[in-house]
């Protein structure tokens, strides 16, 4: 009987065991990977239909098949706006930052302080920084390290300003490159959960040919008239290069690093007009229209059990700031003008927005800015002319219905464009 006893006891510790060791996998706090490309909108992004030249990006595929890609991800028309979007969760006009060149105050609550004042997380932030020309305004921000280039834009990407510890010095290494490297020996270092920010400049201007070994366009010519006349190519080998350089990154962690990480890849705006497909070029970087705003997303890795799906949930750039936040632990899901799409990652829950909201500032103050709901868009441009768009009818936003030759409005287009109106209204007082 003793013996008998002995045997249940010790299936019963055994049994238990197992669960405290399942238990203590499951609650681990999963590492973020935040991946930002410059200047990539949809026609230039694998995975979506607009755009008849892709590039080759096999690790972001990779992202694909075992995550979520997002359909109406809304983000602001130039580099500065969206960032200081994401990392405060407010919209531009609440935090003076609208346009290129904006300093983004000190005083704001960042992503990193958030997370550090409420969970164990260290944070990074490597590359494309664009807040601030002071090399010391990321970590006046709460970033615990940063290393990257400060302004928008390289003149080279091969001779170039790198900022790390508050001094800038000239680097030759290619950026692209340059910055994996950083990342890789940052996350090596981490004995902690972490979040790192990872803002690629590629593949903002000037465009260029990359190493070769990093992407798939084969041999282009590389005189400065050949890429101007045909800067396509290029634009796609620079991305090449960056999906490269993610696969190095990612392929550099463990197993048992990579299972516990989360990968969030956006673009920051859309596609400059040099290289934009299938929107008008006065549609493209730096307008409200759905080339300038509407990018790529995609997420995967731990806590994303959606596989290989689309979703059509509206998502604010903002909503980054509190989704970030809840990865990491926080349970608060609204926060300034972000809300929380986490519970997307698991399952298809209908999200909390019914509108999402863009702009761009102009001179004197001025902005051109846009809501949308599910079917229809509204821009107010800064010189005071409108536009409606029945976007169940034409994604593409044609034809403007509020043009004379498409008046009256129907019922149902007058009373959706009361609604947005009056909930821009109540946006922006």
């Amino acid at each position: 009987m003793n013996k008998i006893v002995f045997f249940v006891l010790l299936l019963i510790f055994s049994a238990c065991s197992k669960d405290e060791e399942i238990i203590t996998t499951t609650n681990q706090k999963p590492n973020i990977l935040l991946i930002i490309a410059d200047d990539m909108g949809l026609d230039a992004a694998t995975g979506y239909s607009i755009g008849a030249t892709k590039p080759y990006m096999p690790t972001i595929n990779n992202i694909i098949n075992n995550g979520i890609l997002f359909n109406n991800f809304w983000v602001n028309p130039a580099c500065t706006p969206t960032r200081a979007s994401i990392i405060t969760g407010k919209y531009g006009f609440r935090t003076n930052v609208t346009k290129v060149g904006d300093h983004l105050a000190t005083s704001e609550m960042s992503l990193q302080k958030y997370i550090s004042n409420n969970t164990s997380y260290s944070n990074a932030v490597i590359g494309k920084w664009h807040l601030s020309n002071d090399a010391n305004h990321p970590t006046e921000m709460g970033v615990d390290y940063y290393a990257g280039s400060l302004g928008g834009g390289v003149a080279s990407y091969t001779n170039w300003g790198f900022t790390q510890n508050g001094e800038t010095i000239n680097s030759q290494e290619y950026t692209t490159t340059k910055f994996t490297d950083l990342s890789i020996d940052w996350i090596k270092e981490q004995t902690s959960p972490w979040f790192l920010w990872l803002a690629y400049n590629a593949p903002h201007t000037p465009f260029h040919f990359p190493p070769e070994s990093l992407h798939h366009q084969g041999a282009l010519p590389t005189d400065q008239a050949s890429i101007n006349a045909n800067p396509l190519p290029y634009y796609m080998a620079m991305i090449e290069a960056m999906d490269t350089e993610i696969g190095r990154l990612l392929n550099s962690m463990s197993q048992e690093e990579k299972d516990n990480t989360i990968v969030i890849f956006i673009g920051d705006n859309g596609t400059p007009n040099a290289v934009a497909q299938e929107f008008n070029s006065r549609r493209t970087k730096g307008t409200v229209y759905k080339g300038g705003i509407n990018v790529p997303m995609y997420i995967s890795g731990h806590g994303v059990s959606r596989i290989n799906e689309q979703e059509d949930a509206l998502i604010n750039a903002t909503d980054l700031y509190i989704t970030i936040a809840n990865i990491a632990g926080v349970n608060t899901t609204n926060l300034n003008d972000s809300k929380s799409f986490y519970s997307l990652l698991s399952g298809d829950n209908i999200n909390s927005r019914e509108y999402i909201y863009s702009e761009i500032g102009g001179s004197a103050s001025e902005s051109d800015y846009t809501i949308r709901n599910n079917t229809h868009k509204y821009i107010k441009f800064n010189n005071g002319n409108e536009a409606l768009f029945d976007l169940s009818a034409n994604p593409m936003e044609n034809p403007n219905l509020l043009n004379a030759n498409q008046l009256p409005l129907s019922s149902q287009d007058e009373s959706i464009k009361n609604e947005l109106t009056s909930k821009l209204l109540e946006i922006r007082q």
